[in-house]
């Protein structure tokens, strides 16, 4: 996804102006649930600025390439999940989480996505708002979301879906529950866990594992085999803690640096977007995504999800503009 190309070709105009209220009103109510993906590490890279091994965070695309460098892969297809199971079968796991861990663990700046999210605490106290602690999903596995909270000061939780990798024994297909003060809680029967809630702290739930700076810790899905295992789990009742996952089935979702037409990282939110078309799905959502095809948007369509295509800098000044002037109640 390319997310900076040059404002002139996306036809934004004023518009928009009322989207921006419209979604900033409803993150200013505390109804967003943000879903973070690949895109959002390329957030503040220059068009023509190439990914390095140790400088920064890899796309999918990127990341695929290299791995299929390293493990002689050259087949044309280039899919993450694909060569990923590739490098599985030709070197076996260990060495692929080995070098996961060493792409995704290092002293990287956050970006304007994270920090965007880390300031919205402070942009709701400037308001005069009450605290509303957000539910922030990402398909990703490294900290800079983490980081930026902390850096600027607040406080948070984390959950880290355990996939393969780590060498620690610990059951697979749960989530892993690391609360503010470092505390770490398997969550064995999610549909009576009332400890991971957003009552207090900002939760941040990594559906898809977590490089972890111990990599005893790391947790991978990124293989076939990974989401087949994922797609054959329970119900999200039993995966996922009570009260978060009735956020999640009642939120507005805004997807950025996330494209649907990628199955992979489409395995989870199905399963949530099946669950609330079952029910009744009033909550409209929205994604980022400046180059989408005619697939992405009919998968948008169907789950309820318009398309903004704007670069995700832009779409992100545009957002922190109208929410510092739209009218609230608190």
């Amino acid at each position: 996804m390319n997310v900076n190309a040059p404002a002139a070709a996306t036809g934004v105009d004023d518009d928009l102006d009322d989207h921006f209220s419209n979604v900033a009103a409803a993150i200013l109510d505390g109804d967003v649930v943000p879903v973070l993906g690949a895109g959002v590490n390329l957030c503040d890279r220059a068009d023509d600025e190439k990914w390095e091994h140790g400088r920064s965070l890899p796309s999918g695309r990127e990341l695929a390439d290299m791995l299929a460098t390293r493990f002689a892969w050259d087949a044309t297809d280039r899919d993450l999940v694909h060569v990923s199971q590739a490098a599985v079968l030709r070197r076996g796991a260990d060495p692929l989480f080995k070098l996961l861990h060493s792409v995704f663990v290092g002293d990287y700046e956050p970006t304007s996505v994270h920090r965007f999210l880390a300031a919205l605490p402070a942009l709701r106290e400037r308001r005069g708002l009450d605290p509303c602690p957000q539910l922030i999903l990402t398909t990703n596995y490294d900290a800079l979301l983490e980081r930026a909270f902390t850096e600027a000061g607040q406080p948070f939780d984390v959950l880290y879906y355990l996939g393969e990798g780590g060498a620690r024994k610990r059951p697979q297909g749960k989530f892993m529950h690391v609360d503010a003060k470092g505390r770490q809680r398997t969550v064995t029967t999610p549909n009576r866990y009332v400890d991971a809630t957003i009552d207090e702290r900002t939760v941040i739930m990594k559906i898809h594992g977590a490089a972890r700076e111990d990599p005893a810790e790391d947790s991978w899905v990124i293989t076939e085999d990974h989401y087949i295992d994922y797609l054959t789990r329970t119900s999200l009742s039993e995966l996922i803690p009570v009260k978060l996952l009735e956020k999640l089935l009642n939120c507005n979702f805004l997807f950025m640096g996330y494209g649907m037409k990628d199955w992979n990282v489409r395995v989870m939110l199905h399963r949530i977007f099946t669950q609330r078309r079952h029910g009744h799905d009033g909550w409209a959502s929205w994604a980022v995504q400046l180059d989408s095809d005619p697939v992405d948007r009919a998968l948008w369509k169907k789950n309820n999800v318009s398309i903004q295509t704007i670069p995700l800098r832009e779409y992100l000044a545009r957002l922190q503009s109208a929410l510092e002037t739209v009218e609230v109640w608190n």
